[in-house]
């Protein structure tokens, strides 16, 4: 299976200045779009509902990243696991605690980026596949503050590491995709404007 992969310089977990007018308490709903894969390759639509009541702070930032470093995403996760900065929901499913989340401006809407620790069913750890190596959800909306509407991008299983871009030869944090193609987020509204 081809990984997806994300290079972001200010992701979730990384720099990058938080918008410091967010409502503490904003709700998004929306449809999520997911592409099949592997022997599942049909497409599904689901609703969801994501609830912000908090952003992570630059010094926690600071200190997720160089956690990050020096002992990986287990290590990582581990430390902001009892986060609880939101909640994210997809159709009838247990919401999961955001466990980090950004809020920021880019070209001129409202960027929200969030992680939190994926829904992992039981077959995955019986069978001990190789998806459990990708521990994390990730969501991206960009939301137009004229409307409150927008769309996004989510990925389902995603693995986050500290890596040197080949390009630009820094080192920034990578955020993997497990799937083939990422899910969409359309139709996202602001629900308390």
């Amino acid at each position: 299976m081809k990984a997806f992969i994300f290079l972001i310089l200010a992701t979730v977990v990384m720099g990058g200045s938080s918008v410091s007018a967010l409502a503490q308490r904003d709700t998004y709903t929306g449809t999520v779009l997911s592409y099949g894969s592997g022997r599942n390759t049909r497409t599904s639509t689901n609703t969801f509902t994501l609830y912000i009541n908090g952003t992570t702070s630059d010094a926690d930032v600071d200190r997720a990243v160089a956690i990050l470093q020096e002992g990986g995403q287990d290590d990582l996760l581990n430390t902001i696991r009892k986060n609880n900065l939101g909640n994210f929901s997809v159709g009838g499913r247990l919401g999961r605690d955001l466990i980090g989340v950004r809020v920021d401006q880019f070209e001129g809407k409202k960027r929200i980026r969030a992680i939190f620790e994926r829904w992992i069913n039981f077959g995955e750890i019986r069978g001990g596949y190789r998806s459990l190596d990708y521990p994390f959800g990730y969501l991206e909306l960009l939301i137009d503050p004229a409307t409150g509407k927008g769309d996004g991008t989510f990925l389902e299983a995603a693995k986050i590491r500290w890596k040197r871009d080949k390009k630009s030869n820094q080192y920034v944090v990578e955020i993997e995709d497990f799937g083939t193609f990422p899910a969409r987020l359309m139709g996202i509204s602001q629900r308390n404007r």
